[in-house]
């Protein structure tokens, strides 16, 4: 793929994929068609770039979608669509420079819609609405990627056998889909987040993620979880300056200067988070976002990292939830807290089927192990983080913490 086709399809393919969904309301034909698109730009472009990457590559997708559609009806004998159809709002949207968030939106209720499992809800989104790969779905679910990619053929057959409406539906029908979306919207920025640098391919999630918190809260402005997601995305990324050094590298959250932080970002979180606590007991997703917020009180570099009430506020997390992924963060802060021998322990009896594939799992047990002094397994840790492909400033990072260790 040639920059300019990846540079199009990094910050448009999400949203392409979406407006072809809502055109032709059918999630087979708005993948296919968009990868068709893209295939004929890798040959198209190689001469020279459209002047609107974006709009060249939804007409394409479309006149492709269009040629699918037909298809099916010359093979059910029907009558053909008309070659042109006449404009419609799906046109409208590669006018502007993103997606109306209503448009994303429906989408995202479409595939969370209850008549589909409820574990291939927010799989079934980050495939089709972010544009995330089978295996990248997979490590985020802790999943085998053969288990995930069934889910994900069943919910689409479902969405398609039962005629689910492609619609936002009544706020009165969101409590049957609400969790499914938020953790779409966790899992997306989570891509953009793991991207210290803001050079990969899902770069784009964490402004799109931003909007999107912004249109549910202003929806639904007394649902907690909303709220406290709203603020969690913007304590995230108010750090994102920070996040890496002069190098590119990554720079550690407990090494960042929060001078560099966004002090504007940082002040928009925290009336979400004030309103989601108004509301109600601090669940899960409101307890993360304390974790949040616990960082960017930090004044400056030389207050002491809140590693224990960081741990305090896991051990409640633990309460709402007690899985692997929020386990090993609370192992990061047990580590500072309690130190690495006992961290290491946590991490050892860790147990779920996807963690050979996840990336945090092995940079974690690298990190505790380096620092007890086990250099070998601390190495061989080291070279399985990096085998997992991290984005660059992570691979800056762990490359030159493997480096500290010596040998081969």
């Amino acid at each position: 793929m040639n920059r300019a086709l990846d540079r199009a399809a990094r910050d448009h393919g999400a949203r392409l994929r979406a407006a072809l969904a809502a055109r032709f309301r059918d999630l087979d034909i708005a993948e296919d068609a968009y990868a068709e698109a893209c295939a004929r730009a890798a040959r198209a472009w190689v001469t020279g770039t459209p002047r609107d990457p974006a709009a060249w590559l939804f007409r394409v997708a479309e006149r492709a979608a269009l040629d699918m559609v037909r298809r099916r009806l010359v093979r059910s004998s029907a009558m053909l669509p008309d070659p042109e159809p006449p404009p419609d709002p799906e046109e409208e949207l590669m006018a502007g420079t993103r997606l109306i968030p209503d448009e994303r939106l429906r989408l995202i209720f479409v595939c969370c819609h209850p008549a589909i499992h409820p574990d291939a809800r927010a799989a079934l989104t980050l495939r089709l609405v972010c544009g995330l790969s089978t295996g990248e779905i997979a490590r985020a679910f802790l999943l085998p990627e053969p288990t995930l990619a069934q889910r994900l053929v069943r919910a689409k057959n479902k969405i398609a056998g039962a005629g689910v409406p492609f619609e936002v539906p009544g706020p009165d029908a969101w409590a049957d889909r609400l969790d499914a979306v938020l953790s779409t919207i966790e899992i997306a920025y989570a891509r953009a987040h793991a991207d210290g640098g803001g050079t990969g391919r899902h770069a784009g999630y964490a402004g799109e993620m931003l909007g999107v918190t912004a249109t549910l809260a202003t929806l639904v402005p007394d649902e907690p979880d909303i709220l406290a997601l709203a603020a969690t995305i913007r304590f995230a990324e108010a750090r994102r300056p920070a996040r890496v050094d002069a190098g590119g590298t990554m720079v550690p959250l407990d090494r960042q200067d929060p001078a560099l932080w966004d002090a504007t970002l940082i002040a928009a979180a925290r009336p979400y988070l004030a309103r989601a606590l108004a509301l109600a007991r601090p669940g899960r997703r409101s307890l993360q976002a304390l974790v949040h917020a616990e960082w960017c009180s930090r004044g400056s570099l030389a207050e002491p990292p809140p590693w224990r009430s960081i741990l305090l506020l896991y051990d409640a997390m633990l309460l709402c939830r007690d899985d692997a992924i929020t386990r090993l963060n609370r192992a990061v802060a047990l580590a500072e807290a309690q130190g690495p021998a006992v961290a290491l322990e946590e991490v050892d009896a860790l147990d779920a089927p996807g963690l050979a594939d996840f990336l945090p799992d092995h940079a974690v047990r690298a990190d505790l192990l380096a620092r007890l002094g086990l250099a070998e397994a601390a190495r061989a840790a080291y070279d399985a983080a990096l085998r997992l492909g991290p984005e660059q400033a992570e691979r800056g990072w762990l490359e030159a913490r493997r480096a500290r260790l010596g040998g081969a």
